[in-house]
């Protein structure tokens, strides 16, 4: 069986994008399955410029093409979608309603033109500007419009992600092509150089946030064969297009595929509100959306599981064996499978995620067996910060006992200096002091030996090293508490 582009229509002519279709898109060609290996390609231009039939042939999808036979007309209205075929990585293609339409114009707007153009730019790796090679150089061509509906559009994105600007020239003439794309590049200058900009990207060049690339083909209705030719080397391009080096290899911060359809949504209904678009903020928010949305979908699967239903049963009856490697191993299948569909979402988001994920299976699946080991950890963590207020008031007891002995040590040497002098006491007294000055140096650093000798250690520094030995041995009694529960 072939494979089906799933083509539809994305946004109406009216501007509702539809969500239903959206969705059905996305679960139909496994889009979330391809995490960042992805690329969206947008093809905008003039009315009747062969635009449907250009991606058609690309990406072999089945865009409604326009009738030679019955002139030009307004083919395709709205935003079309569709998966390209036989093309890797997976390949979004949208297809862009025509600026300029007789049909837009009675209307007296150019509204929806803007609006779509902004939304082909916010959202695709690659937007192919599909131009008449008679439009270069041009003054009042069917392009200037195009151009700087296009980098009006631009001014908008500054910040965003780098994209690449395929220009197509259509229905080559025997003008080479180098000449043509000199041509072009002058005219792009020039109009990027005349639009309005933020004060400060004033003097930004197109080429600091956007790549160009310009190729040209010849008429499809009269050189046919040549024009498939051609149309089959571009489409080698879109080969592989998100390697480095390759059309579309410089974006970075990818978002992963499953975000796509909530970032689509929310950018259309920003640019219908004519808010400022602001790309990052809209990433954060479906990285968000998504990672929670990933979460959910963990948790229910854990709910499930047969071999933690089995824990949880078993515990009701008591200490389970081997219950905290039973635990972490059933858990951990789900984590991993939450780390890799949240692969690609920003880092701060997903980890956090990730944490309320892993509280949440335990509290909640567990039925409350959580929330004792939860308070047994919290006490043993209390036990803790007391020894350690204990210690530092013991050693600011002992700092001070020692200055108090240090001044008694300086008395004492002074009085038995005084004493020799007046009584001519032999060596040996000095001995013995020394040797008191020595027990007394000696209680200072071991408190319990010198309240053994009789040096005066008082009775507050015994009673909190017997409070530091209480506490320690409390702890050690909640960690074999701990130990004998977790086994």
């Amino acid at each position: 069986m072939a494979e089906d582009c799933c083509g539809f229509q994305l946004i109406s002519g009216d501007g509702v994008l539809n969500v239903k279709g959206l969705e059905n898109f996305t679960r139909t060609t496994n889009l979330a399955q391809r995490r960042p290996s992805y690329a969206v390609v947008a093809v905008i231009g003039p009315q009747s410029s062969g635009k449907s039939t250009l991606l058609n042939k690309l990406f072999r999808t089945d865009f409604w093409m326009m009738d030679a036979h019955e002139g030009r007309r307004q083919t395709t209205q709205g935003i079309w979608m569709g998966k390209g075929i036989g093309i890797e990585p997976f390949t979004i293609a949208m297809d862009v309603e025509g600026s300029d339409s007789g049909e837009r114009a009675q209307d007296g707007t150019t509204t929806f033109e803007k609006r779509s153009a902004l939304f082909a730019l916010a959202i695709a790796d690659i937007v192919i500007i599909n131009m008449w090679c008679q439009d270069i150089g041009r003054e009042h061509a069917a392009s200037r419009p195009l151009l700087k509906t296009v980098f009006e559009a631009m001014t908008r994105l500054f910040g965003a992600r780098k994209t690449t600007l395929l220009f197509v020239l259509r229905d080559q003439t025997p003008t080479p092509l180098e000449r043509l794309q000199h041509i072009l590049r002058q005219d792009i200058d020039q109009i990027w150089a005349a639009t309005a900009k933020p004060e400060a990207h004033r003097w930004t060049r197109l080429g600091d946030f956007f790549n160009v690339e310009i190729i040209a083909l010849p008429n499809y209705v009269f050189e046919k064969e040549k024009f498939n030719e051609q149309v089959a080397l571009l489409r080698q391009w879109f080969i592989q297009s998100i390697s480095p080096g390759d059309l579309a290899g410089d974006r970075k911060d990818v978002r992963p595929a499953s975000g796509f359809p909530l970032l689509a949504e929310q950018i259309w209904k920003t640019i219908k509100e004519n808010k400022d678009l602001d790309l990052p903020a809209l990433e954060v928010m479906v990285a968000t959306f998504r990672c929670d949305q990933i979460a959910k979908e963990k948790l229910s699967c854990l709910k499930s599981d047969e071999t933690w239903l089995a824990i949880s049963e078993a515990l009701k009856s008591g200490p389970e064996p081997e219950f905290g490697e039973k635990l972490s191993s059933v858990l951990e299948i789900y984590l991993s499978q939450y780390d890799m569909e949240a692969m690609g979402y920003e880092e701060r988001i997903r980890e956090d995620r990730r944490q309320r994920l892993e509280t949440e299976a335990l509290e909640v699946t567990l039925n409350g067996e959580y929330h004792y080991y939860a308070t047994i950890k919290k006490k043993v963590d209390g036990w803790v910060a007391e020894e350690v207020n204990v210690r530092e008031g013991l050693q600011r007891k002992i700092e001070n006992l020692k200055s108090h002995k240090k001044a008694e040590y300086k008395a004492e040497k002074k009085k038995i200096k005084k004493e020799k002098i007046k009584k001519g006491v032999t060596m040996g007294v000095g001995v013995v002091a020394g040797a008191t000055v020595g027990m007394a140096l000696m209680g200072v650093s071991d408190p319990i030996t010198a309240a053994a000798t009789g040096l005066g250690v008082s009775t507050a520094i015994i009673q909190l090293i017997d409070v530091v030995r209480d506490v320690r041995h409390g702890r050690n009694v909640a960690r074999e508490s701990c130990h004998e529960h977790q086994s």
